[in-house]
């Protein structure tokens, strides 16, 4: 039953930007209840959709990455979306890996079970923090008092955590950049970052000027900088 702890869309063997200063192995977990339109990892929404690895590949894959890797993230999907992710970070820590997650902030009571267990998590902003924009960047699907209740979680924990958001021009504008940093400023969050929106295969219409126009916005870019202790932009 082991290989069935939980459902793995994919495996990174070897990743060094998806835990920041640390070398990780990537968990990609299938099943997602969000659908965001600029998602990039669609395969993965389905939770019923067969993977394409097991709970033993990661094992053994992490038994010959031992003093080579220092940790592994969760990503996805949606990680807290699985209920046995305590039990496979669990397993992890005691092959001596550290654990890091990625996640949208899904739910809060999910969260709370783990945050302990992790040294690190990177949580999606998708909007700013009201029920009607978030609803829009998620397909319909997102309940933003989850949300605000996850992110205050990470904040009460001490955990190292950071927000990235990613900017779908079709979704966002620049002024809701703006509104996402006082919304996170004003709660305490540290450390941001703003990543480049790169087509999804069904937009066909969204142009490489659209996506750059967040970065290219030097008072916008100057604002983030004043408002977060760490701030940078992935492109």
């Amino acid at each position: 039953m082991a290989h069935q702890l939980i459902e793995i869309g994919d495996i990174e063997k070897f990743s060094i930007v998806d835990f920041p200063s640390k070398i990780a192995v990537v968990v990609f977990m299938q099943g997602c209840p969000w659908r965001c339109p600029f998602c990039y990892n669609q395969s993965l929404q389905d939770p019923q959709q067969k993977g394409n690895a097991t709970w033993e590949n990661l094992t053994n894959l992490l038994s010959h990455r031992k003093g080579v890797v220092d940790a592994v993230v969760f990503s996805g999907g949606e990680p807290l979306m699985q209920k046995n992710l305590p039990a496979a970070i669990d397993e992890v820590r005691a092959l001596g890996f550290e654990a890091a997650l990625h996640t949208g902030g899904f739910s809060p009571h999910a969260l709370e079970e783990i945050v302990h267990k992790l040294v690190w998590v990177g949580f999606d902003i998708k909007a700013p923090l009201t029920e009607e924009l978030y609803k829009i960047a998620t397909g319909g699907m997102a309940q933003v008092e989850k949300v605000r209740q996850s992110l205050q979680i990470l904040l009460d924990s001490g955990i190292h955590f950071e927000c990235r958001t990613t900017c779908d021009p079709r979704i966002l504008r620049i002024e809701d950049i703006y509104t996402i940093a006082d919304e996170l400023s004003a709660l305490g969050v540290k450390e941001y970052y703003i990543q480049k929106y790169r087509p999804v295969e069904s937009d066909t219409q969204t142009s490489e000027a659209d996506c750059e126009q967040f970065f290219n916005d030097e008072k916008l870019l100057q604002y983030l900088r004043q408002k977060f202790a760490v701030f940078d932009v992935r492109k």
